[in-house]
Formats: structure tokens, C-alpha cells, sequence
């Protein structure tokens, strides 16, 4: 028996992906193929969408702010507008306007009293006229999902469902071009995450082993780790950055279960030693499979090469890229050194290492180096840590860690947001949870803030930024955690990645 085989472990169950295959057949281009007479019906309707701006001057302005409004949610409005949007607001005495008015609020910032006030005043409203069925669904989803904290895609799904249902809401044209829009990206998502099940199904059998068998202590979440870059930008220009990006996800999850939930204290010692240097002989005595995720590390650094040096742009973003993977290793570590003294931080202190833990900088560094905005000098803005990037990153990390706290309970862990905002203020877990809920609201305050103050930041890169944050609000809804366990999430992934929008009962 090995030293290896006495070392205990800590033990964790997790399920297996609930996907399998079945994304496999759409990696072939024939499963995915847009008819030509299709395509060209969505661009016929795209132009007469376009028309629709320039209303009759009869047309009064309630009309036309429903009509704005309404392609907005249907999530064609980026295709018809410039870089700068506008913010329109209607305060009306029904449900439509309470609803736009609690949107509103949550647009606050810091400071704006007259707004929170508005804000909780609609909320608690839209509450206590939630027990009518009739106004129940569109409440509940106003409630749980104000736009300002969604992803564009998954509303516009939800929202063309409530336009054809509502009698006031009768423009079939702009219904229909939507629709055909959504059925069309759909097409590519689905080429896209098929050709990511085929990578990894090519590399199990290049290896001739089964991946599982050689991390087996790692969660298998190909899909959601897709799910997220999708999230943070749709377009079918970032198709590459899309599928590269749901592989660093599926390495960044290795990496976290190898310090969460395999790796002792000193292995990880080594470990993030090796990563530091880029020297694999320090890893020589280190588990087989902490090799594995050490290769895995080391292709995604070489794949970042590759498709940023026609651009001759890798110069300066292969060794961003390197950092803020060396910056992640690092912050884990803390963790996993946390974790082996029973070391319970205060809030703030946690919180101070977490907004790194929550792969945010990386993430954001990583979209920005695949895109053709990219400079160092904006790299450089990134890696100094600004406020947008830090709340962002606190609210996927706390928002993490209230979803999965319960669970964690069960084994040995690091000490979450929740254990140390229990100890900073000598709270309960109910007032933490309070506490945590209020931080979180007032980091969307700062968001707020910071992206009406940074014109010089490129407008895609804060939509990638405040879409991070969207997606953790999504994931984590509930305090349920829905990255980890797939079957919470299999009805939104369906309906982003499998099931097309029916137009006149035909799907295309």
C-alpha cells in the first residue's frame, strides 16, 4: 500500500452529469442547419421591425414605450440600436406600473432615497396583489427576476410567451422576427455545446480511460459550465470565445474540487507551487489526477496563444491570462490553508480573498483577451481589482455560498460567507442571510453607479461584467445551488439549448 493510499480524504458524493450524449448528434452541421428561406424571412421581418421606429405622429406615447419596452424584453432590441441605450420610465397606477417602477428601483444607486423608497413601496405592493391568479405569474416573475439582474436571452424566452397572451400587445411582426431570431442562435448554441461534448469525448478516448476514473472526485458540468459564457454573451460572433470559455469553466471546476474536495494542505502546497512556476517536476509525488488537471492548465495557456496571435495581441494577453490563473491558485489556497487550521475569518476578510475564489477576475480577463477592443492598457484596468469587477465578483461568491452552505455542513469545508458573517457580527444564520441579501443589493447599487461613471470602458465589456453577476443570480436563485446539482436546472437549460420556440405551431 502507498503513502497515497493512507492519506483521508474528504468525502464528497456528487452526481453524475445529467446530460450524458445527448448534445453529441449537434456537433454535426447538418443537425443544426438554418434553411436558407428561413434566414431570409428573419431578415424581411428584421427590416419591417425596423420601419416600426419611425411610428405615425397619431400614435401617442404610451404606444410607443409599449413598443419599445417590448422589444427590449423579446431581446431584438441590440440588433436595431447603437452601443447606448436609454432609460425610460412609466409610473402608472396598475400592476404594469408597479411593475415598471420596481424595475426602476432596482436601477438605484447608492444614495438615491427617493428611489429605494419608490422601490420598496412597488415591492411590497406587487406582494400584496400577488394572491390574484391572474396577476400571480407576471408578479412573481417581476418580483424574482427584474430585467436589470436577468440574462437577455432566457427573458425574451419568457417574455414572448406573456406578449402573445396579451390582448394589448398585437405587433405579429415584431412577435414573429423574435422568435425566428431566438430559433436561429439556437442553432449555433446547439453546434456549439456539441462540438465541446465531442472534444471531451475524443479525449477520453485518445487517453483510453475514462475521465471520471481519473478525477474522480470532480463534478462533471460540461453543460453548465457552458451555460455560464452563454450567459454573459450570446452573440454568434463570439462563438469561439463561447466554446473556449466553457472549457476554461470545465478546468476552473477542476481546480475547485481539487482544493475543495481532494487535495491535502501539503499536496495543494505543491501544487500551486508548480503553477506558480510552470514547472511540472514539483509534482512528481502529487496524485495522478492532480496531474491531469496540471496538463489541462497548461493546454488552455497554449490554446490562448493560439487564438490570440494573429491578432499579435498574445504578447500581452498570455501573461494576463497566466496571472489571473496564478491569482485564483493562490486565493484557493488561502482556503484550503483556512480550512486546515479551522480557520473561521471575519466577513470582510473572507470576503476579501472571495471575490477572487469566485473565478470573476479571471472570467473578465479571459473575455476581454479574446475580444478586438482588447489593449493592455485595459488588461491593466482589470488586474488593478476596479470596484465594478470587485462587487461583482462578492455577489457570485455570497451568492455561492448561501446555496450551498446547508450541504457543506456535512463535511469538512472552508468556512463560508454565511459562517463568517455569523462570526464578524455574532448573528444568527437567519440575521447572516439578512445581512448577506443587503450587501448583495447594495453591490447592485455600486454596479449601478460604476457603469453610468465608466465612459471610457468599452460598453460590451460592462455588459460581460454585470452579466456575470446575472447569471449567479439565476444559478443561485433560492439559495438553491444549481450548478452542482443539474437536475435544478434541466428546464432553463432545455429551453436555452433544446426546445425551439414554435411560430404558428411549426418549429423551424
Amino acid at each position: 500500500m502507498s503513502l497515497l493510499d493512507d492519506i483521508r480524504r474528504p468525502s464528497v458524493d456528487y452526481a453524475p452529469s445529467i446530460w450524458g450524449d445527448i448534445f453529441l448528434p449537434f456537433a454535426s452541421n447538418s443537425s443544426t442547419e438554418v434553411n436558407e428561406s428561413v434566414k431570409q424571412q428573419a431578415q424581411i421581418l428584421k427590416e419591417e421591425v425596423k420601419k416600426m421606429f419611425h411610428p405615425p405622429t397619431n400614435q401617442n406615447i404610451k404606444q410607443t414605450l409599449n413598443f419599445i419596452d417590448s422589444i427590449q424584453r423579446l431581446d431584438v432590441f441590440k440588433k436595431l440600436k447603437n452601443e447606448q441605450g436609454n432609460f425610460k420610465e412609466i409610473l402608472e397606477k396598475d400592476v404594469q406600473g408597479l411593475c415598471s417602477l420596481y424595475e426602476a428601483g432596482n436601477l438605484r444607486t447608492r444614495g438615491e432615497d427617493i428611489l429605494e423608497e419608490a422601490c420598496d413601496l412597488a415591492y411590497s405592493r406587487l406582494n400584496s396583489l400577488a394572491n390574484n391568479p391572474s396577476l400571480a405569474a407576471q408578479i412573481n416573475y417581476c418580483l424574482r427576476r427584474p430585467y436589470n439582474k436577468s440574462i437577455a436571452r432566457s427573458e425574451a424566452r419568457y417574455h414572448m410567451t406573456l406578449y402573445q397572451q396579451d390582448p394589448s400587445h398585437n405587433n405579429q411582426i415584431l412577435l414573429n422576427f423574435a422568435k425566428l431570431d431566438f430559433n436561429i442562435l439556437q442553432k449555433l448554441h446547439q453546434r456549439e455545446i456539441g462540438a465541446l461534448t465531442k472534444y471531451v469525448g475524443m479525449l477520453i478516448v485518445v487517453e483510453n480511460s475514462d475521465f471520471v476514473r481519473k478525477v474522480p472526485y470532480a463534478r462533471d458540468r460540461l453543460v453548465e459550465c457552458y451555460v455560464w459564457p452563454l450567459a454573459i454573451y450570446c452573440e454568434p460572433e463570439r462563438s469561439i470565445g463561447r466554446m473556449f470559455i466553457g472549457r476554461v469553466y470545465g478546468v476552473i471546476a477542476l481546480l475547485d474540487d481539487t482544493y475543495d474536495a481532494y487535495g491535502t494542505v501539503q499536496e495543494l502546497d505543491l501544487f500551486t507551487e508548480a503553477i506558480q512556476r510552470w514547472d511540472i517536476s514539483i509534482i512528481a509525488s502529487l496524485p495522478k489526477c492532480m496531474k491531469v488537471v496540471f496538463d489541462a492548465i497548461m493546454e488552455l495557456f497554449g490554446e490562448m496563444e493560439l487564438l490570440t496571435a494573429q491578432s499579435g495581441k498574445s504578447s500581452f494577453v498570455v501573461p494576463h491570462f497566466k496571472q489571473a490563473v496564478c491569482d485564483l491558485i493562490k486565493a484557493y489556497m488561502v482556503e484550503a490553508q483556512w480550512c486546515h487550521e479551522g480557520y473561521i475569518p471575519t466577513y470582510d476578510e473572507y470576503k476579501a480573498n472571495g471575490f477572487v475564489t469566485s473565478t470573476g477576475p479571471l472570467c473578465i480577463t479571459m473575455l476581454t483577451c479574446l475580444e478586438e477592443f482588447v489593449t493592455e492598457d485595459l488588461l491593466n484596468w482589470i488586474s488593478s481589482d476596479p470596484i465594478i469587477i470587485k462587487v461583482v465578483s462578492i455577489i457570485v461568491r455570497v451568492l455561492d455560498d448561501m446555496a450551498s452552505h446547508k450541504l457543506e455542513q456535512e463535511r469538512v469545508h472552508v468556512a463560508s460567507a454565511v459562517e463568517c458573517c455569523m462570526k464578524q457580527y455574532n448573528t444568527s444564520q437567519e440575521e447572516a442571510y439578512n445581512h448577506i441579501h443587503k450587501d448583495v443589493e447594495d453591490c447592485w447599487k455600486v454596479i449601478n453607479e460604476e457603469c453610468l461613471k465608466l465612459n471610457d470602458i468599452p460598453r460590451s465589456l460592462l455588459d460581460f461584467i454585470v452579466n456575470f453577476a446575472r447569471i449567479s443570480e439565476i444559478t443561485y436563485e433560492n439559495h438553491l445551488d444549481r450548478f452542482t446539482n443539474g437536475k435544478l436546472w434541466k428546464d432553463y437549460i432545455s429551453s436555452l439549448l433544446l426546445v425551439p420556440i414554435c411560430i404558428d405551431g411549426e418549429n423551424i
